[in-house]
């Protein structure tokens, strides 16, 4: 496939055909990228040998053009002279020198032609090749992120993590069960000497009956006195 023939259709490509009936999209549009850059390297570097040909041809036809007004000064001359034969001659040569410039002409107007459209298939590839680095780009974005979410479901959904979990919680019982059979034996004891608090309780204890005592103790003693 030639250069030009490979741009046109990389230019006529409809980028979301492409994309929707590929597997790998991402893949897909790197490929089409990488295909869109060398093909701007081959084009540009066409384009420049057909700019250089075409100023060689246009150096060929300035050239001409001073031939030609050569021959028709040496036809003017050979007149002057009384050579109508060599003025004939000259002025013969000055057509075919004109032929030949003009279809030199008509060959750089088809170049500067192929060169126009040739730049205006190179924008166009610009364009797509601006959209498609866009796409790229959104398509990383958007990977990246779905690999990130499936990660997170995965874990998410890891059984492996529940199962861990839920010994944790089978650890947590025995823990509570143990601890459960050391504060049962301490029911009922009193090891040791008694807290500050408990001797103060005491205290207030000891102090309240004693009240309550020496109150019964003077009704008592009032009743057997009225007796």
């Amino acid at each position: 496939m030639g250069i030009f023939s490979r741009l046109a259709d990389i230019v006529n490509s409809n980028l979301n055909a492409i994309l929707a009936t590929a597997e790998d999209p991402q893949k897909m549009i790197r490929l089409v990228i990488q295909e869109m850059e060398d093909t701007l390297v081959e084009v540009r570097s066409q384009a420049v040998r057909t700019i250089a040909e075409r100023k060689q041809l246009e150096r060929r036809v300035r050239t001409m053009m001073h031939e030609e007004d050569e021959w028709h000064r040496k036809a003017g001359l050979a007149i002057e002279r009384g050579r109508d034969d060599l003025a004939k001659a000259a002025l013969a040569a000055r057509h075919s020198v004109e032929q030949s410039r003009e279809a030199l002409e008509q060959q750089i107007a088809q170049i500067s032609d192929g060169l126009d459209q040739q730049n205006d298939d190179i924008s166009k590839l610009q364009a797509k090749l601006a959209d498609a680095k866009s796409r790229e780009k959104a398509l990383s974005l958007r990977a990246r992120t779905a690999q990130g979410r499936l990660k997170t479901r995965e874990k998410l959904y890891d059984t492996r993590i529940d199962d861990t979990l839920n010994r944790f919680d089978q650890v947590e019982r025995a823990l509570d069960e143990l601890e459960g059979k050391a504060e049962a034996y301490d029911l009922g004891r009193r090891t040791g000497h008694p807290t500050l608090q408990e001797e103060l309780a005491a205290l207030e204890t000891d102090a309240v009956v004693e009240n309550e005592f020496e109150a019964l103790k003077r009704r008592v003693s009032g009743k057997k006195n009225d007796a």
